[in-house]
């Protein structure tokens, strides 16, 4: 299984146009992948710089014949009042493609404890349970609140919490009442990657936590660095854009996986070449 997690500032370069076909083209270019976890994605916010188009979502999905998309919400506003009367409103999310069967998606609303030192908005993280040529895996893509430590650290909580219900899950499922109704089977596979900008610097008070033992369930573990012992991985953000990383670049880009899966990882890279987005895109192999 092929994966890339990768922050695209919907469709954003490092010089500040906006092509999200591009972005998706160099995704491509990388590798041929079997999941690709985008986080940044708009849907009725063309005021946003660059000028993104009114429906992300769909333009990845004409983009990706063959691919389910999945999309999750954080932040949901209405239309600003200079829009047009029936214009959409403004959605700022993630999403999921991949060419693998998608079996039970869930959308987790991440905390949002009010912090009034720091603007924040709605973080939200995406999950597809996916039939992995290894195996069923839990795949979940995330972007935690960039301003507010305090909101950061709710968020790698609530995480780890969800981790621990899918372990629970997966030792103790519940066979579905019928075949046909929303009461499904609850088993879920213990093994997950979680993926995305988590506006945490490697070995951050936040990075460090999502390493924490978990009662109940497999520790995640980076997936950089172990394939990578001993060394410290590249910079993700504000390698080629300037202006808004004027403090200079920053590693808070992360796949994290659980120690059940560490002897499937075959590969773990940063392309540091793309200048498609103000983030570098991961790339990760699994067998």
């Amino acid at each position: 299984m092929r994966l890339i997690s990768w922050n695209v500032q919907w469709g954003r370069s490092a010089h500040g146009d906006v092509n999200l076909s591009r972005t998706i083209d160099e995704a491509r270019r990388l590798v041929d992948f079997d999941v690709f976890c985008i986080q940044e994605v708009t849907r009725g916010f063309s005021v946003l710089a660059g000028h993104p188009g009114d429906d992300q979502f769909a333009e990845i999905a004409d983009a990706l014949p063959g691919f389910t998309v999945l999309e999750a919400i954080g932040a949901d506003l209405p239309a600003l009042k200079l829009d047009a009367p029936a214009a959409p409103r403004r959605q700022f999310g993630n999403a999921i493609a991949t060419r693998l069967p998608v079996e039970r998606v869930i959308r987790h609303s991440l905390p949002w404890p009010a912090d009034p030192e720091a603007p924040s908005m709605q973080r939200v993280a995406l999950e597809a349970v996916l039939r992995a040529p290894g195996g069923p895996v839990r795949v979940i893509v995330t972007h935690l609140e960039f301003y507010s430590l305090k909101q950061r650290l709710a968020q790698v909580d609530r995480l780890r919490q969800l981790q621990q219900e899918a372990a629970g899950h997966a030792a103790h499922p519940v066979p579905a009442e019928n075949a046909i109704g929303p009461f499904a089977d609850t088993g879920r596979p213990v093994s997950a990657i979680v993926c995305g900008d988590f506006n945490s610097a490697y070995g951050s008070d936040a990075y460090r936590r999502m390493l924490e033992p978990l009662d109940g369930s497999p520790s995640f573990i980076d997936a950089w660095t172990a394939l990578h012992p001993g060394q410290t991985p590249p910079m993700t953000a504000g390698v080629y854009d300037k202006v808004q990383w004027a403090d200079g670049p920053l590693t808070c880009d992360f796949v994290f996986v659980t120690e059940d899966l560490r002897t499937r990882l075959r590969r773990c890279e940063v392309d540091g070449a793309t200048r498609a987005s103000d983030h570098q895109p991961i790339v990760v192999e699994m067998g």
